[in-house]
Formats: structure tokens, C-alpha cells, sequence
């Protein structure tokens, strides 16, 4: 089924025993438009750090009273390495944590190197220049071939296999303030220093 993004922030993430934190963001991979990573501020118990979170270790989600469980403790966090969720991911860093919680490395077919540093990914981080966080992308202008259409608003992701299928684009005021469900396939691509997504289809066809 089709999920909000926006829907699921602030969401209760149920540890074995008892409560780990919120959810407050989440880092997705912008080449497969799949989320990788949920980012949970974990409160009071553990010093309010921002700790990631694989969907591979995520529950069956209740999302009437929007509860996320998650098939760790709340101490296997705490050993958990330390990774910055405030700033750019490095592959090691995910390398380290897949070692740890046991989770699949859904890079495995890839060719483990550091990517080209990027514009907002400094040399020194070794930031996986393909993790995007959707805080950050909300309120990126859309641009269609013909003209602009409106700003990223919220991500429509599969909660089967939290594929992001759509952007939810605001118009603004040519289309009557309306929202437009925009299938990522139809992304051509994205300049991240301008914060624009540029489409492949023209207005009249989105």
C-alpha cells in the first residue's frame, strides 16, 4: 500500500523493550528512489541521539496509531557504531552497521568504493554522495520540460518495499493550489546545488 512520508515522521519506533525514540526523517537513495535508512531521535534514554535504522529491521508497522517496531533492543542500539545522522554517511559507516545489526547490504552487486565527493558532501566525511535526506529534498522547486510545476511536498513511498514511487508536488497557483502525485521514474534528473528536480514530461501530460 502507498504511504506518506510526512505521515510517518514523528512516529513512535517500538525497540523489543519498549519505546526507542521518533521518527524524524528519512535517507533515501536518489539513483534507486528507495528510502535506506529511518532516523530516529531517541530521546531522554540515550542522550537524544540520532541513531539510523534499517527497513530491513522494521516490523510489521501499525499505522493507525502510527508504530513503527523494530526487531532490535534498545541496548543493541546503544553498542551500535556511531554514525552522525546529522551528517553525511560514509560506506564504511554503513558497512560497519550492516556488520553489526546483520543486515543485508543492499549494495551488494555494487562495486564497494567511495563515490566522487559532490557538491554538500565535503572529501573529508567520505559522505555517500547517493543519501539524500527528505527533509532536505521537501521544498525543492519541479520543474517540467515546459515550466515550472511546484515544490516537492511529500514522498509516496510502497510500504511493501519503501520504493518512493511519487513526489507530491504543490502547483502553487496555475493549477489552483492543487497536488500532483509525479512517478519518480519520470525524474530525469536533479540538480542538487539549484535544489531542482527536472522532469522528462511536459505539464500538460503530468
Amino acid at each position: 500500500m502507498l504511504r506518506s512520508l510526512n505521515n510517518l515522521l514523528g512516529s513512535s519506533i517500538q525497540a523489543r523493550d519498549g519505546e526507542m525514540g521518533r521518527a524524524c526523517n528519512f535517507l533515501f537513495d536518489d539513483e534507486t528512489w528507495t528510502v535506506r535508512y529511518v532516523v530516529v531521535e531517541t530521546g531522554s534514554w540515550f542522550a537524544s541521539r540520532k541513531v539510523l535504522i534499517s527497513p530491513a529491521a522494521v516490523g510489521q508497522p501499525d499505522w493507525v496509531e502510527r508504530r513503527l517496531p523494530v526487531l532490535l533492543t534498545k541496548e543493541q542500539v546503544r553498542n551500535s557504531p556511531d554514525v552522525d545522522a546529522d551528517q553525511p554517511v560514509s560506506r564504511q559507516q554503513e558497512i560497519a552497521m550492516n556488520r553489526y545489526y546483520g543486515w543485508p547490504d543492499y549494495w551488494s552487486l555494487e562495486f564497494i568504493t567511495l563515490p566522487e565527493p559532490q557538491t554538500g558532501h565535503p572529501a573529508d566525511t567520505g559522505g555517500d554522495a547517493h543519501l539524500r535526506s527528505a527533509r532536505e529534498v521537501a521544498g525543492y522547486e519541479v520543474l517540467a520540460t515546459d515550466g515550472e510545476l511546484g515544490h516537492v511536498e511529500d514522498f509516496i513511498i510502497d510500504d511493501a518495499d519503501w520504493f518512493v514511487r511519487y513526489l507530491a508536488v504543490g502547483t502553487g497557483n496555475w493549477f489552483a493550489g492543487h497536488k500532483l502525485l509525479v512517478p519518480t521514474r519520470w525524474v530525469g534528473s536533479v540538480s542538487w546545488p539549484d535544489r531542482r528536480v527536472l522532469l522528462s514530461q511536459p505539464r500538460d501530460k503530468i
